[in-house]
């Protein structure tokens, strides 16, 4: 049972950059955006096929980051471009043919940097390896679970500090009301732009440290992402609740890990992994359905 809390924990921290990122579009940009699917594998592209160009993993990372923020920029862009004469009742139409288009074109793209439909990254270096070496222990277990927790952690702290930036409450904003911040004078269009940027930037992130985790990038492993993105963000959600932006922050992240422990114990007591997607489906249906039968219960 250890082992399968073990995986559960790595699981959840690994896939909780992706979460964040999720959260960032559907929560507080009130952006459907399906680039995720894209950009995941796309961050694990860029990192192995720099690493085995034989460059620092590190700098193999950074640019698995910065190429999930160029598509968050064009999936942003051609959203602008899409919504231009439509009326405020299609915008959402516009969001959502945005991020389908960004994401089909990524697939191609994908394979183009990989050159191929995955990479292998066995016996390369990689940012878990070193990080191991400068702290003279084997990067496993419960050493990877306290390592990813407190990259996790600094990076929820640096989000939570953007968000409470000008910049930030404008993106906030701009999710809960995009008419008023904009009779602000606010250019709402490129605040959603950075906003869409940083989140596929965080989505990369995650593709790119699950591709030297698992030891290969591979161009499918980023189906069926958004799914398990918004079921992290809705069960956490659920779970921990929303009180404040801080605090749903820590939510979101604690449904991550809640999501992936369950899969894990879904798997130990024998669920198929080919599976796995209904079942992924079906949580985050009853998450969905979870408050309202909250109420009706209270009411009665």
């Amino acid at each position: 049972m250890e082992t399968v809390i073990i995986s559960g924990l790595q699981q959840g921290l690994l896939y909780g950059f992706m979460v964040l990122g999720v959260f960032i579009t559907f929560r507080v940009l009130d952006f459907a955006d399906l680039t995720v699917d894209g950009s995941f594998p796309l961050g694990a592209a860029t990192t192995a096929a720099i690493i085995t160009a034989g460059h620092s993993p590190w700098l193999a990372t950074a640019a698995g980051m910065c190429a999930g923020l160029l598509a968050g920029f064009a999936t942003g862009g051609l959203h602008l471009v899409l919504k231009s004469g439509q009326s405020a009742s299609s915008d959402y139409g516009a969001k959502l043919l945005a991020g389908i288009l960004i994401m089909t074109g990524l697939y191609t793209i994908n394979l183009r940097i990989m050159r191929g439909s995955n990479v292998p990254l066995l016996g390369k270096p990689n940012v878990f390896d070193q990080i191991g070496s400068w702290m003279s222990v084997h990067m496993t277990g419960w050493w990877l679970i306290l390592v990813l927790a407190i990259f996790m952690l600094i990076v929820k702290f640096i989000i939570d500090w953007f968000l409470h930036t000008q910049l930030g409450l404008a993106m906030q904003a701009t999710g809960d009301n995009e008419q008023m911040i904009r009779s602000l004078a606010v250019n709402t269009d490129l605040v959603r732009i950075l906003g869409v940027g940083m989140a596929n930037a965080l989505v990369a992130l995650s593709g790119s440290l699950v591709a030297q985790f698992q030891g290969f990038a591979d161009v499918g492993m980023g189906i069926g992402t958004i799914v398990a993105g918004l079921a992290g963000v809705i069960v956490g959600e659920v779970l921990f609740g929303t009180r404040g932006i801080s605090w749903t922050l820590f939510s979101v992240i604690g449904g991550s890990i809640v999501f992936r422990l369950l899969t894990a114990v879904s798997l130990r007591l024998g669920i198929a992994p080919t599976d796995l997607k209904l079942f992924t489906a079906i949580l985050v249906i009853l998450a969905l359905s979870l408050p309202a039968v909250r109420r009706k219960v209270i009411r009665t």
